[in-house]
């Protein structure tokens, strides 16, 4: 190592094991109870309740998530140059902005009577943006964490499958529960909309503190002055980093598609299925073949790889997809049916995709002999937030271009096609475009993901 290396100590005061498995889970848990009900009604809200156009929705969407990637690097920036405390470099973050962030949330969906257009366009505005800028900083400490609680290859995988559980628990929640809580009528109702928000902020605030209480950080950097400000030399680890680019590109694809998913079912079911009901139907079905899928993970991991399985994941999902874009005159039943296939596809994907960051974040240590878990985390949901920022800016526009009209109560029928097509053809292609690239640009496979990490062992021993 270089002598502006910090050296990594481990705890040994208790072993990696269920606790910290849960104290995991619970963090995505209560990341997920606003980032999936955003996902999933902001946008009808805005459309809806507030009459703010698709269009105009996208554009808030777009310049919101554009600002988010830039402040989660500057968080993790930040954080990388602070001191571990005796609770950990990353868990007591967590805890203090966790209360300001749901609070945040809530204030999201809460709709002032008698204002004017421009007064519910200026809310959704600030709220919004400032919801998402304090998102980040408790998902970058959350997520540069997992690369602190084991250096063990196979425990992260398995951090990783525990949390995407938490996130699936979360959608099994809001999706199940919630589109029976907000819609009245197939129309969504503000008072219920409120109440599903503030119901679900007080369970997020529950969730991060099972995080804080649960979770053990082991390895503890000792922060070098050197290196904390040797920002150009972290940069040209990042440019060399083949398998961070290379996931950071699968990653913002797979943003996009999820987020458009997210924003599209709830018309897709809405307007083109007149079906509302079957949104918790396909809720249910996302988070239950996820959680069938999460006891696979660890052996197949074990016996062909990460990237192998994820690359065969996407290949299904596309096809699944591609299928159902095809099957137009399919009834509600049928399509979710027929889409637990794509959606147990897209979670062999899902459950690992964690462990890739951690990953990459040894990498980064391998190129440097720095390691900035913070730093390359916040690359990380840099891309993601991308995604997010393009997502939300093409599903408005998306909506805009098919015709849809927030003041009609039957779409006509080219833009009840449209949708079909966003919620089917769009996410069959993005699919196909991640299986490329893990398979055949994606770097580390099962045996080099192996040698790194005994490099780095012996590294750290020096």
């Amino acid at each position: 190592m270089s002598p502006s290396t910090s050296k990594l100590e481990n705890k040994t005061n208790r072993p990696f094991g269920m606790r910290d498995k849960l104290g995991y889970l619970f963090g995505d848990f209560g990341n997920d109870f606003f980032f999936i009900l955003v996902s999933a009604f902001l946008m009808v809200y805005y459309t809806d309740i507030f009459h703010i156009s698709a269009e105009l929705v996208g554009t808030l969407f777009f310049i919101a998530r554009l600002w988010d990637a830039f402040a989660d690097f500057a968080w993790g920036r930040f954080i990388d140059t602070r001191k571990a405390t005796k609770h950990g470099k990353f868990k007591p973050w967590i805890l203090r902005m966790s209360f300001p962030l749901v609070l945040s949330g809530v204030l999201m969906f809460v709709k002032i009577p008698g204002m004017s257009d421009g007064f519910y366009l200026a809310w959704a505005f600030v709220t919004y943006i400032v919801w998402g800028t304090l998102y980040s900083t408790v998902n970058i400490p959350y997520g540069s964490m997992a690369s602190v609680i084991t250096a063990d290859p196979v425990e992260r995988t398995t951090l990783s499958t525990w949390r995407t559980m938490g996130a699936m628990l979360a959608s099994l929640i809001i999706n199940v529960l919630g589109p029976l809580i907000v819609f009245v009528d197939n129309k969504m109702d503000a008072d219920r909309m409120f109440m599903a928000a503030v119901l679900f902020g007080v369970l997020a605030i529950a969730c991060y503190i099972g995080c804080y209480k649960l979770s053990t950080e082991r390895i503890v950097d000792q922060p070098n002055t050197k290196q904390n400000k040797n920002f150009g030399k972290t940069m040209k680890g990042l440019v060399k980093n083949k398998p961070l680019i290379w996931i950071l590109i699968a990653s913002l694809i797979f943003m996009i598609n999820m987020m458009l998913i997210g924003t599209v079912n709830a018309y897709l079911f809405k307007d083109f299925f007149n079906n509302t009901a079957m949104l918790s139907a396909i809720g249910f079905v996302q988070a239950a073949v996820v959680l069938l899928a999460t006891p696979l993970i660890k052996p197949l991991v074990a016996r062909f790889g990460k990237k192998e399985l994820a690359a065969a994941g996407m290949a299904l999902a596309g096809a699944t997809y591609l299928l159902l874009y095809f099957l137009n005159d399919i009834s509600s039943l049928q399509f979710v049916i027929i889409s637990a296939i794509g959606m147990f596809a897209m979670g062999l994907f899902n459950l690992v995709v964690w462990a890739f960051v951690t990953d990459v974040i040894d990498y980064h240590e391998f190129l440097t002999d720095m390691r900035e878990d913070a730093t390359v985390y916040s690359i990380y949901s840099m891309a993601r937030k991308i995604g997010q920022a393009i997502a939300g800016g093409i599903g408005g526009y998306a909506l805009g271009a098919v015709g849809y009209n927030s003041t009609l109560d039957v779409q006509a029928e080219s833009t009840l096609n449209g949708i079909y097509g966003l919620a089917t053809l769009v996410p069959a292609i993005i699919y196909i475009v991640i299986f490329f690239i893990l398979m055949f640009l994606y770097p580390l496979n099962k045996k080099s993901t192996i040698q790194l990490s005994a490099e780095l062992a012996e590294r750290r021993k020096k």
